[in-house]
């Protein structure tokens, strides 16, 4: 995995290097003004060794970094690993590998209800709360008995919650799940695929689960590797729309040409049509990288559910990932996206994130950008709406200067998006890049 011999792997140097400390900081450097009406925690995940190394970066532990705001005030910043049961455990000598308690919980954070669920995609999910300790396995009173992907989405018109898991190696290789606003599981589905493929994202609408069968296939010879998927084309590519409380027996098929789909940004009903947009790979897990393939760009596709056609578009050439919308128009029309450029790809495989982030009018086509600076690299842009303006709110997310090694956390008016942050948290030590997190109001 390493270049030469004696050199870390990528996801174990620079800012990707994991930090063993936990730490709780109150004394924090605050540039400009934070707004008085942001109160809670935003949280978020990564991988992050505990032994200081591990065979993939979708394999380190996972350690939660959180900023708490209120009334105007930066409270406190804290790390902490998540006290999952296979914490500091090597990949490989965890026992069972199809136990799926043994999970990182390192990948998103969400809340549903009174719950905030630390998530990772082959394994059950851990539940934290707002000061960042650690709670326990997430099952749902006992009945959730499949792993949960990383990107469960809950509906803002009903509160339910959709997820679904194609981890277990057994049949049926996809698994769907719904949980009520109350938090009992109200269903569990099996969907047949052809093979095991790597499903990270899905996506909702009002009336129907959209699922990913996309080329990012499962090979046993690759286990020891750590990641043990390979992007086969010639598998091909295709898109699920199934009733939302419906069965394997509802789903509808529709093929596209080959690609892959890490993170969507959001689907919606118009009529008898679906309409997805989600980042879009050239391919994934290919090595060498080939003119920006493994990295992802703004992509529609429509699907007709009466006539069975599929049209799919380019929106955008800017490459970029990360998306989130205003999560009241979650599987809802979204005017605005909101995702994080990336620049491309290490020649170890790594991603390299953007020194932008990018607000997309999803109707028009436009994009503002917000720049962070030459040498800084951004994050997840998180939306926390606060009013009724579908972009009234404010962008968060930690950021990383590559020049002077110095972190931050900063706010930025959505609907002001190229001005500077209204506020910038300076943080006391260094952030490692990460993956997904989220915004969890003090209640």
């Amino acid at each position: 995995m390493a270049d030469d011999v004696g050199q870390a792997p990528w996801h174990l140097s620079g800012n990707w290097a994991p930090r063993q400390d936990e730490v709780t900081e109150t004394n924090l450097e605050i540039e400009g003004e934070i707004p008085h009406h942001l109160n809670g925690t935003y949280i978020r995940t990564g991988p992050n060794p505990k032994s200081g190394k591990s065979p993939h970066w979708f394999l380190g532990d996972g350690m939660i970094h959180g900023i708490r705001l209120r009334e105007g005030k930066a409270e406190w910043y804290r790390n902490a690993f998540i006290q999952t049961t296979s914490l500091g455990v090597p990949f490989g000598a965890s026992g069972n590998p199809r136990d799926i308690s043994n999970s990182k919980a390192n990948t998103h954070i969400l809340q549903h209800g009174d719950r905030v669920l630390a998530l990772y995609e082959t394994g059950l999910p851990w539940r934290i709360d707002q000061d960042l300790n650690t709670l326990g396995i997430e099952t749902f009173g006992g009945d959730l008995q499949t792993a949960m992907t990383a990107h469960p989405k809950v509906c803002p018109v009903t509160g339910e919650l959709m997820a679904f898991s194609y981890a277990e190696m057994q049949e049926p290789l996809l698994r769907y799940v719904r949980i009520g606003k109350d938090g009992e599981v109200k269903q569990t589905e099996g969907i047949d695929i052809p093979r095991i493929v790597m499903m990270h994202d899905f996506a909702i609408t009002r009336n129907y689960s959209i699922f990913l069968d996309l080329p990012v296939c499962f090979d046993l010879n690759l286990l020891a590797t750590g990641m043990p998927f390979e992007f086969k084309p010639e598998a091909g590519a295709r898109i699920g729309v199934m009733p939302r409380a419906g069965g394997n027996g509802d789903i509808r098929w529709f093929e596209i040409p080959p690609c892959f789909i890490f993170h969507t940004v959001n689907a919606h009903e118009v009529g008898s049509k679906i309409v997805l947009t989600a980042s879009r790979l050239k391919a994934a897990f290919q090595g060498t990288p080939d003119d920006f393939a493994n990295v992802g760009y703004l992509w529609r596709w429509t699907l007709d559910l009466e006539t069975g056609a599929v049209k799919e578009e380019q929106l955008d050439d800017r490459p970029g990932d990360f998306a989130r919308v205003n999560g009241s128009r979650l599987g809802l029309e979204a005017r605005f996206g909101y995702l994080m450029s990336m620049a491309g790809e290490g020649e170890g495989g790594e991603p390299i994130y953007g020194s932008e982030l990018l607000k997309y009018d999803l109707q028009s086509g436009a994009c503002k950008v917000h720049r962070l600076g030459d040498t800084v690299r951004g994050g997840e842009p998180t939306f926390v709406s606060t009013g009724a303006e579908e972009d009234q709110g404010y962008v968060m997310t930690f950021c990383h200067d590559e020049a002077t090694g110095q972190s931050t956390f900063i706010i930025v008016d959505a609907q002001d998006f190229d001005a500077s942050p209204v506020a910038t948290i300076h943080l006391p030590h260094r952030v490692p890049y990460g993956a997904h997190g989220n915004w969890v109001p003090l209640g």
